[in-house]
């Protein structure tokens, strides 16, 4: 069984899962108190997170400089600490942030700051080169993500990067952006069992590109762990801040209703060979296209290997993926 996958048109080799690392760089505030973290994190659990992901053959860790304002990429790169040749790094760049007062302090799409991010990211992963660097402002105009295309391609001669791309769900800057820099490898974008877009893989598709899955398990609700769930997260989970762009949970931080139905309502075609829930849907992920690389987040040992687990098991079967789209034609016909 194959269980590595290609960065597109970079040829890097990844692990067919890889994992994400927003929720190991803890509490992330705006101004407003608005939290963009995953709560309190245990450092040295998170390390030992990764080592299991690495020993359980995850190559690919994708984090960004803004996650707990830096935290991310200082855990992973001491976890990384003698074993940078066995992984692949993927950071983002484009949101400033304060790492004393854990705050987001707004977008810039600069091309000074595009640099001055990078070297401050190699600094706290203790590396001198990051595989994949990626714009990290989901609606950017298309001219001023083009503005960035140069600044990029000389970081890739100077082998500060391999290969860069944009984390954007939106298929006609995905399309711009690929168009106009050789050395654009990925598009990393919403994509889930739940949550299909096919629009953006098509993209993939006509550029040669990779496609990085955020948010493969739903943030969370694809593990089924918070059905019935009668408290709710915490105020200071992102999910709990009842964000427009976050359909997963309610504002009290309890999952939705309607989307933890429809879950249960693929159950069943997820796991019927003996996987978990959260291993069906990464495997409906694998069998969606040969370039999906879903990315899904892991604070926990437990959950590192629950999600590389996937990799024994690889793309759900045509049987079980014909029933899924079966089950969730409502929502297909709704993403189209």
């Amino acid at each position: 069984m194959t269980t590595t996958r290609t960065l597109g048109r970079s040829g890097i080799e990844v692990s067919a899962i890889g994992m994400g690392c927003w929720a190991i760089g803890g509490p992330l505030w705006g101004d407003d108190g608005t939290a963009f973290g995953w709560g309190e994190v245990d450092d040295d659990e998170s390390i030992r997170a990764i080592h299991r992901a690495l020993d359980d053959g995850v190559t690919l860790f994708d984090t960004a400089s803004n996650y707990g304002a830096g935290h991310s990429e200082r855990v992973l790169g001491r976890a990384l600490a003698g074993r940078r040749d066995q992984a692949v790094i993927a950071t983002k760049f484009g949101n400033r942030s304060d790492e004393a007062s854990r705050r987001w302090t707004g977008a810039d799409a600069s091309t000074a700051y595009a640099v001055k991010s990078l070297e401050e990211s190699l600094h706290r992963l203790g590396t001198d080169y990051v595989d994949l660097y990626q714009l990290h402002i989901n609606e950017l105009a298309v001219p001023a993500a083009l503005d960035l295309v140069g600044t990029l391609e000389d970081l890739v001669d100077q082998g500060k990067i391999r290969a860069y791309g944009w984390s954007t769900d939106n298929p006609e800057s995905a399309r711009a952006f690929a168009a106009a820099g050789i050395h654009c490898a990925a598009i990393q974008h919403d994509e889930s069992v739940l949550l299909d877009n096919p629009a953006v893989l098509a993209v993939c598709d006509e550029f040669d590109l990779a496609s990085l899955n955020r948010g493969p398990l739903a943030m969370g609700l694809l593990t089924g762990k918070y059905h019935g769930n009668a408290v709710g997260l915490g105020r200071d989970d992102v999910r709990g801040q009842g964000l427009g762009w976050l359909s997963w949970f309610d504002a009290d931080g309890r999952p939705s209703r309607e989307w933890a139905e429809r879950v249960d309502l693929v159950r069943q075609a997820l796991t019927s060979d003996g996987r978990t829930l959260a291993q069906g849907a990464l495997g409906w992920l694998l069998a969606r296209s040969p370039r999906t690389v879903p990315i899904p987040g892991a604070r926990t040992v437990a959950q590192a290997a629950e999600n590389a687990g996937t990799l024994g098991y690889g793309p759900l079967s045509e049987e079980a993926y014909a029933e899924v789209e079966r089950l969730l034609a409502d929502v297909r016909k709704v993403a189209a």
